[in-house]
């Protein structure tokens, strides 16, 4: 049963509740996890309720439960490895896997082919309780370069550069009509969709997002574009995109119908990642090749500018 132990060092916020101190602070679990593993609080030796307020100088004592087992099934499914040591491994996930298993994709997921490499690594033949330990996500249909872990050291310490905004991730996309401005800064807060509860939005509340665009080319009703994002929200630069109104090609969530592309599929794709890898005080960085679909976008769009 994992136990926590701090003292508050600095004002909170007034009537800042003991639930949301350790959600939004201390970001030990979130509000679903602190119901479903019945959290409990002592401020100052007493027992408290979660609603309680939060006040400088107090010393808290946080016990919960531990997490349930991970349903996570090796499988040997192939993968596309572009480094790999000991350690950890940065794979060129395809488009259309899926990266943590879910309600209808318990398999065939990258979580699964990692278990199955990381219990080859280990030499175990148990797999009860392991886990993929994959550092950061990609959307299903967005492809391209993505790293996890092989231990438990090597997870806090590729965690805590994605956390402390310490690596350099670029994407390319290629977006629906042209865009003005030929390099720029997206900035707002992002949330969840309050019509669409699987859809994220810009909104006046919820998580800062940063994202930095570059136009690579221009054609006539579309734009090749590099993407660093300084933030990593969930959905993020299809909503950045999307808010400038630019969506990218083929996505069927926040784009729109595309006459001279109907059937592509999103063209969204993490080209680069770099990193310091565990053990290592030098940065790494891990390139994915151009995708075939982009390709051939790209091609046609030539060909036609060219008419």
């Amino acid at each position: 049963m994992p136990f926590f132990s701090c003292t508050v060092e600095e004002q909170p916020p007034p009537n800042l509740r003991i639930d949301r101190y350790v959600s939004e602070c201390l970001k030990l679990l979130t509000r679903s996890q602190i119901r479903a593993r019945s959290l409990t609080a002592k401020v100052n030796g007493k027992d408290v309720k979660l609603s309680r307020p939060v006040k400088c100088g107090d010393i808290i004592e946080l016990l919960w439960n531990d997490a349930p087992p991970a349903e996570n099934i090796p499988q040997d499914i192939p993968l596309d490895i572009v480094y790999e040591n000991t350690r950890c491994v940065v794979i060129n996930k395809e488009q259309g896997m899926v990266v943590h298993p879910g309600a209808g994709n318990r398999q065939n997921t990258l979580a699964n082919a990692i278990c199955f490499r990381k219990l080859e690594k280990n030499n175990k033949k148990n797999d009860a309780g392991i886990r993929p330990g994959i550092v950061h996500r990609l959307d299903k249909e967005t492809s391209g370069i993505i790293i996890a872990a092989y231990d438990d050291e090597a997870l806090v310490f590729l965690s805590e550069q994605f956390k402390m905004r310490k690596v350099r991730k670029t994407y390319m996309a290629i977006v629906q009509g042209v865009l003005c401005e030929k390099k720029g800064r997206i900035e707002t807060f992002i949330a969840r969709d309050g019509g669409d509860r699987k859809k994220f939005s810009v909104s006046t509340h919820g998580k800062n997002a940063l994202t930095f665009f570059k136009v690579i080319k221009t054609w006539q009703n579309h734009t090749l574009v590099m993407l660093r994002p300084k933030t990593g929200r969930t959905h993020q630069l299809r909503v950045h995109l999307r808010h400038l109104g630019h969506p990218v090609l083929g996505d069927a969530v926040y784009g729109y119908a595309d006459k001279k592309f109907p059937d592509s599929r999103l063209m969204l794709h993490s080209r680069s990642l770099a990193i310091i890898l565990p053990g290592e005080t030098e940065e790494r960085l891990f390139v994915s090749p151009v995708p075939d679909r982009f390709r051939k976008i790209i091609r046609k769009l030539n060909e036609g500018s060219h008419g």
